[in-house]
């Protein structure tokens, strides 16, 4: 678990339940697992009630200090409560895969109780083509991605009938109020200055042996931290990604692992390589098909730092910042310049920055605090991968079909996830509908940049089953979202307009790969119609192109047949 052997929180810890109260800062996550038939409500709830016997932090609430003397602690709720936990849902309408994705919205926006277990779990039927979906929304205090895979092992099963034997204990309670937690901190002051204080003393005697490599150390450390924090502003963002709100919108993709990793070797780098290498075509599409082209925009990366040694739960992990080449067109000299800025982002001295800062900034005050993360640039996009379990996997008698990863948004335009489960890749893209405002050419985007990667490989296209359709607004709107005018670009920072852009700006773009008849019909298409937005602007001179509305595939067959299994998801994980 995260914290300390007392259960306190760390610094990092902290700086995340810190940003629960904002919503433009809540870190709180998503998870969709969609099963093949509805499962059994009270079979489900006693699943739920064993793996929150196992896995404890799943009974743990967070009690803060009265004065912020100590670091706040998990303690296990006296009051805790599974039905408060566990709801059950309905799709009121046609049960689309669309619907899904914007009730786990609402879900996601709604925020978590923080007196109480910093999780839910709501279990969704009536979906096209029968099934249900499992949203869960916990917040990243609880722990990261891979922490939480190891966590919900004790929740699915390796077959239908699942396990059986005695339900672990119930964890004992703890009663703990913020005025003791305050009290037991002040009483700890005096000690906790007298340890700091032997700390440092035994640290200069020792620098006082070995001067010269005491010196060297911390130079050689200085300047790797100003590389590193250097690194997260050094990219010029995008000014078409420039606009930040509270709209969120979620979409999902497809892709059959073995295809990704055979790609990936192809190409010469590693699965996590031609991941974010899709992740930049998609981006390079994105702004072609609106007239803005641009070169590279700054994509952060996270890195798990979590050991074998380590339980399940807690943060184990830092932040990396590249500058993603969107702008380069090419798939194999695109995954050799990732591999290149990852791994001289890894050899970094000062990698963990982000657990130096919070050290730093956990016990300023909040108005202290919100001053100087305002001053800190994030950066557009940040790309994640989770390997997760590479066999099948059941929940209270119902398969997992598929699994999507739908992460926070601190500051950014888009995050997105891949979760890697028994042989398929599933794609989680979650935006801000201030910066990413056209819906359906995103979507398109999605699909064509993972295709173009593929296809660079060697893998041939396959059939991509349509998942959505234009959003309620979208509709309420005559096919049209509200737009406010795109940000002005600088001085200084015009975008090369390569040949993909001229292209882009003579005709519409086209899909990499050839495509079978039958697959036409059922992939998503690559024609894209720029937006009034961009015709508006003196970047956008290409005329309009006709654009073929797709057809919504029955979700239930296309999704059965999407879902087939395969491969082993373990070479999928966050470390390239």
């Amino acid at each position: 678990m995260s914290g300390g052997s007392d259960g306190r929180l760390t610094p990092f810890d902290k700086l995340l339940h810190r940003g629960e109260r904002d919503p433009r800062t809540r870190s709180a996550g998503l998870g969709i697992d969609l099963l093949d038939v509805v499962p059994d409500w009270e079979r489900f709830v006693a699943a739920f009630d064993r793996a929150s016997r196992v896995a404890v932090r799943l009974r743990e609430r967070i009690v803060s200090p009265t004065v912020p003397v100590t670091a706040p602690r998990w303690v296990v709720d006296p009051d805790f409560d599974l039905r408060y936990h566990l709801r059950r849902v309905a799709l009121p309408g046609d049960g689309s895969h669309r619907e899904l994705l914007d009730l786990a919205e609402q879900i996601a926006m709604t925020p978590l109780d923080l007196t109480r277990p910093l999780w839910t779990v709501t279990l969704v039927e009536g979906l096209d083509g029968g099934g249900a979906a499992v949203v869960t929304s916990m917040s990243h205090v609880v722990s990261d991605g891979l922490g939480m895979v190891a966590m919900f092992e004790s929740l699915y099963d390796t077959d239908r009938a699942g396990r059986t034997g005695p339900m672990p204990l119930v964890p004992v309670p703890t009663d703990l109020d913020p005025n003791d937690l305050a009290i037991d901190g002040l009483k700890a002051l005096p000690g906790l200055a007298l340890g700091v204080t032997r700390d440092l003393v035994g640290a200069g005697l020792g620098s006082l042996t070995k001067p010269l490599s005491t010196v060297t150390g911390v130079a050689a450390y200085a300047s790797s931290l100003n590389r590193v924090v250097d690194s997260f502003s050094a990219t010029t963002p995008s000014p078409l990604l420039a606009r930040r709100g509270i709209g969120r919108r979620m979409v999902t993709h497809d892709v059959d692992f073995r295809r990704l990793r055979a790609a990936a070797h192809e190409l010469g780098g590693s699965v996590n390589d031609a991941y974010l290498a899709a992740v930049c075509a998609i981006l390079r599409r994105y702004h072609e098909a609106l007239g803005l082209p641009v070169d590279r925009l700054p994509m952060s990366i996270p890195v798990s730092l979590r050991t074998a040694d380590d339980p399940a739960g807690g943060n184990k992990w830092t932040g990396m910042a590249i500058p993603a080449p969107v702008g380069e067109p090419d798939p194999a000299a695109r995954i050799s310049q990732i591999h290149a800025a990852v791994a001289s982002g890894r050899a970094e001295p000062a990698a963990d920055v982000l657990s130096l800062l919070s050290n730093v900034t956990a016990s300023l005050p909040d108005a202290v605090y919100a001053q100087i993360a305002g001053r800190v640039r994030p950066a557009d996009v940040q790309a994640s991968n989770v390997p997760s379990y590479p066999v099948d996997t059941y929940l209270a008698g119902a398969k997992v079909l598929a699994t999507y990863a739908m992460g926070p948004l601190p500051g950014i335009a888009l995050m997105m996830v891949m979760v890697t489960r028994a042989g398929t890749a599933f794609i989680g893209a979650r935006y801000d509908t201030d910066s990413i405002r056209e819906d359906e050419v995103f979507e398109r985007c999605v699909v064509e940049g993972f295709e173009e990667v593929l296809a660079a490989g060697g893998q041939p296209a396959a059939p991509v089953p349509v998942k959505t359709r234009p959003s309620p607004r979208a509709q309420r709107l005559g096919g049209e979202r509200a737009r406010t005018p795109a940000p002005t670009r600088k001085a200084g920072t015009t975008a090369r307009l390569g040949p993909a852009a001229k292209a882009t700006r003579a005709a519409a773009p086209e899909v990499s790969g050839a495509r079978s008849p039958g697959a036409a019909r059922a992939a998503v298409t690559a024609t894209s119609m720029p937006s009034k937005r961009a015709r508006s602007t003196k970047a956008a001179s290409a005329p309009e192109a006709a654009t073929p509305t797709p057809t919504p595939t029955p979700r239930g067959a296309s999704r059965r047949a999407a879902t087939k299994r395969g491969g082993d998801s373990r070479t999928g994980g966050e470390n390239p």
